[in-house]
């Protein structure tokens, strides 16, 4: 499983179902470069217990996000059309009507590979072949990505084990008090906490720079 923080966010254009109801074939994280900072999350399937509670706390707290200027969207290995159904079915029968960010299709897992998250790995049999071996799904990834599209906070949980959005919201928090201020944030810091002033060299490495 690859640490990308620091790094670049993998490139990617793939299918996805934006404003609950509209598919757009070359969904790409890069619309956002230079203007948002993004929220991109993995779950491991439409249809299933964990994953609605998830996303529809992230719908929940869209107002947050947008106060922050922040973009939410969420992936998972499931097809734009299965996306649709289960956007376009209501709560009460299991769906997430009302969820309006973008939900990637990641059919062929390329995505969930290139950023560490895939549950499993294809490989060879001993009779020569191809099998996946592990969940052919994604963790429950998240990742904070700059508006440089540099990768700042990942987390990732096993299956059965939800995330917090509350705790989303207070690393876009942190991330953007410092490009703000450039002061460090500590140990369960949150907005209107005090913060620390580092010196000029800890800043840099922070920032990478020499």
């Amino acid at each position: 499983m690859s640490v990308l923080v620091g790094k670049k966010a993998p490139v990617f254009k793939a299918e996805a179902v934006v404003n609950g109801c509209d598919f757009q074939d070359e969904f790409s994280l890069e619309q956002y470069i230079g203007k948002k900072h993004v929220i991109f999350f993995f779950y491991p399937l439409d249809f299933t217990f964990v994953c609605p509670t998830e996303i529809i706390a992230f719908q929940e707290k869209m107002e947050e996000f947008e106060k922050r200027n922040v973009a939410v969207v969420g992936c998972s290995i499931d097809s734009k059309f299965s996306h649709w159904a289960w956007l376009n079915t209501e709560l009460k029968d299991g769906g997430i009507k009302g969820v309006k960010y973008p939900l990637v299709s990641d059919l062929s897992k390329t995505i969930s590979e290139n950023y560490g998250v895939l549950a499993g790995s294809y490989d060879y049999t001993e009779d020569g072949e191809m099998a996946f071996n592990g969940a052919p799904v994604a963790y429950r990834g998240l990742f904070l990505i700059d508006k440089e599209g540099v990768v700042r906070h990942q987390l990732i949980n096993d299956l059965p084990l939800g995330r917090s959005v509350d705790e989303a919201i207070r690393m876009v928090d942190a991330l953007q008090y410092f490009e703000e201020h450039g002061e460090v944030c500590p140990a369960n810091w949150k907005k209107g906490d005090e913060a620390m002033k580092p010196s000029h060299e800890s800043v840099s490495a922070y920032l990478g720079k020499k």
